[in-house]
């Protein structure tokens, strides 16, 4: 696409000019070509300063989300190369199940700039308000027992909390098995469904819900000392396109790992970024509460739980509270 071309060229250097003759003779097409393009980038969120004899640059990046800009900022081969950006949706979940009932390839990326009705792990649900976070659904088709698509989980956490602290330099770390926390408040989750025919999956679906840039006077009352965002923090705006296209890379790099060694280094990479290794938690079982010390995770992905005497139970699913 010619805009897309056209935004690479300005992005390449973000506060220099470039003349509308550099970006005709690039892009092979007219001087009036080009205007009609800036016009289209305008209206994407773009803010332009233009001075004769030097050209445009841009001034102000939409806070908004689109395809130009992250598809520039991508660089995968499988995560992302089918992209879609909907301005609002109930939940990014469901409409990437639709996708893949339709057959989307593995990769495809759902991402919505709200949602009404986002869902959690246990039903809960979970605010995604307008511009503010990243509500992203990923396609997977993984060729893998059902029992160990719960793994998956784990390995879209570690490319999650790589991702941001990478981008934000925040020590984020994981709650087993799927929340991203800092400073003991939930700043992500993690929501993987899978669907199965004849006991063999078909294709999951990795959901990731990410509080960027919300205040912290935003949150509904019963949220406050729960939740936190990234930006509440840090102090700083985070460029939501570029947390996207790290979190992608991160994926795509780990996903490839684990088709090649299996789950053992992922779990290693889990259990270095974790805040429930080595913790005092409180857990539920048929019986009731129990507690113990979380020592690492069993080879299926569920959480061991010395409680005591050497006695080490394995925590398959359910509600892990740190004490």
């Amino acid at each position: 696409m010619a805009e897309e071309t056209l935004l690479n060229i300005l992005l390449e250097d973000p506060n220099g000019f470039v003349s509308g003759e550099e970006m005709s003779r690039r892009l092979s097409i007219s001087r009036t070509a080009v205007w009609k393009q800036i016009n289209k980038l305008r209206t994407l969120g773009y803010e332009f300063e233009a001075v004769s004899n030097k050209g445009y640059r841009i001034l102000i990046k939409p806070d908004n989300l689109d395809k130009l800009t992250l598809n520039n900022a991508l660089n995968t081969v499988m995560m992302g190369s089918v992209l879609e950006i909907i301005k609002s949706t109930v939940s990014t979940q469901e409409e990437a199940r639709q996708r893949a009932e339709l057959g989307a390839p593995e990769g495809t990326v759902i991402i919505a700039e709200e949602q009404t009705g986002g869902k959690g792990r246990l039903g809960r649900k979970w605010f995604s308000p307008y511009g503010k976070g990243i509500w992203m659904s990923l396609v997977l088709r993984p060729q893998q027992p059902l029992e160990f698509t719960s793994q998956l989980t784990l390995l879209t956490g570690v490319a999650v909390c790589r991702a941001i602290r990478k981008r934000t330099g925040l020590d984020v770390g994981i709650k087993w098995p799927n929340d991203i926390l800092m400073n003991q408040r939930k700043v992500c989750g993690i929501l993987l469904e899978s669907t199965v025919e004849d006991k063999v999956v078909r294709y999951c679906i990795a959901g990731i819900g990410i509080s960027v840039n919300i205040d912290r006077e935003e949150y509904p009352e019963d949220l406050r000392d729960i939740a936190t965002s990234l930006k509440a923090e840090s102090g700083a705006t985070v460029d939501r396109s570029l947390l996207i296209a790290a979190i992608l890379e991160e994926f795509e790099t780990l996903y490839q790992l684990y088709a090649q060694e299996g789950f053992l280094p992922i779990a290693s990479l889990w259990e270095a970024l974790s805040v429930t290794i080595n913790q005092e938690v409180v857990f539920n079982t048929t019986q009731g509460l129990r507690e113990g010390l979380a020592v690492g995770l069993d080879p299926s992905g569920a959480l061991l739980v010395d409680t005591g005497m050497g006695n080490i139970v394995p925590v398959i699913s359910g509600d892990v509270k740190l004490k």
